[in-house]
């Protein structure tokens, strides 16, 4: 880790960033230099030779622990995925669950954790959807709704749609005097805010790599708090097994798992993204995850300031200590991504508007940039309404 946060060499990392105003990281993030070098080197050496497979497991439990640190967990609490949304359908399957339980959740969250819940209504699981009244989820949100029967709370840490960042430690000592789980969705905060499961008090977490751990799609980080051995994998293979057959011959009366997270682990690891991933977590340590927390949010002051100039109201919270990178402007998605687009921005249309989100790489005048071609466009639509009245 370090204390100084330094733009220039980071934002060298992204040559996205001559061609386009990438204002996106909550889609997905820009390749950076390193990850691509890394991503690189691994294909040479399958090249060349063959593919070193033992030399590439090495670097799938370095990954892991690069990973566990970067969660303040151990090692033997990580498990590799394809994506958050396979690491929330572990996660439900898991749980031991029975007919007339039910599972908490924030109306409106993502719709790929309520579908991994929502696929237990067949065994007669119930799932209780909120309504968030709130800026932002805490435990009161929760307390007044469980009952006896209440296993567990499932919500993002930061939502996709309108940057709110829920009070996931109060929650989660909400869950630990109710014995009840936490399942945390983390794609949109790892990477962007320090994350620490154990003072977060998460039971399961999941999270894919695409956003604020800097890797291409197709793999994902799974975190099972250790203990949890009532937790059991839903499907098993050979990877998954505490002794797995050395001649590969099923053994049918061996089929204890394994007591770690690799428990949850099916087959080949998405190796070039795991050999990337390492590369990344080093970048995310070289800015510092509390530097990158702070950043973003001066980030979002500065487009605060200049919405509140515009008059364009912000969907979601205002608050530091509610938000991260993620914000949501109130404007009508047809007209404005167009525009935007044709001045070389790219953001993404969002449910209550346009989704501006930050990067490690971003910076105050490419805020400036975009609040300024807000500002241009606000001008032609008003010469467009005036010169209407005139005729």
């Amino acid at each position: 880790m370090t204390d100084k946060f330094d733009l220039a060499s980071l934002r060298s990392e992204f040559p996205v960033m001559k061609r386009m105003l990438y204002l996106d990281s909550a889609h997905q993030t820009p390749m950076a230099t390193s990850v691509r070098t890394a991503l690189t080197e691994f294909l040479v050496e399958g090249n060349e030779s063959a593919g070193p497979k033992p030399v590439w497991m090495r670097r799938v439990e370095i990954a892991r622990e690069n990973v566990a640190k970067l969660l303040n967990a151990s090692a033997r609490e990580i498990a590799f995925t394809k994506n958050t949304s396979e690491g929330l359908n572990i996660a439900a399957n898991a749980v031991p669950l029975e007919r007339g339980d039910n599972v908490l959740m924030i109306e409106g969250d993502h719709p790929n954790n309520a579908y991994a819940w929502l696929n237990l209504k067949r065994k007669g699981v119930e799932v209780r959807f909120i309504k968030l009244d709130t800026e932002i989820a805490s435990a009161e949100t929760f307390a007044p709704h469980i009952d006896a029967r209440t296993k567990v709370i499932s919500l993002s840490h930061v939502t996709f749609h309108a940057g709110h960042r829920h009070d996931i430690g109060n929650i989660g000592k909400l869950c630990a005097s109710k014995g009840i789980y936490l399942v945390v969705d983390a794609m949109q905060s790892v990477g962007v805010l320090p994350v620490d499961v154990k003072a977060l008090g998460v039971s399961v977490l999941a999270a894919g790599c695409h956003k604020g751990l800097l890797v291409p799609q197709g793999l994902g980080i799974l975190y099972v708090k250790e203990g949890l051995d009532e937790l059991q994998p839903a499907y098993l293979a050979m990877s998954s097994l505490a002794n797995p057959p050395e001649d590969y011959i099923a053994r049918p009366d061996d089929l204890a798992p394994r007591k770690d997270a690799g428990r949850f682990e099916m087959g080949n690891y998405n190796l070039p993204d795991l050999h990337a991933l390492s590369a990344a977590i080093e970048l995310i340590n070289r800015a510092g995850p509390a530097n990158i927390e702070q950043h973003v949010l001066s980030l979002g002051d500065r487009l605060i300031t200049h919405l509140d100039a515009l008059g364009i109201p912000l969907v979601g919270p205002r608050h530091r200590d509610s938000r991260a990178h993620i914000y949501v402007l109130d404007l009508p998605v047809a007209e404005w991504l167009d525009y935007l687009a044709q001045h070389q921005v790219r953001v993404s249309p969002e449910r209550d508007g346009i989704r501006i989100s930050f990067g490690l790489f971003n910076s105050l005048e490419d805020v400036d940039r975009v609040a300024a071609l807000l500002k241009e466009r606000h001008l032609q639509t008003t010469r467009s309404q005036a010169a209407e009245q005139i005729d």
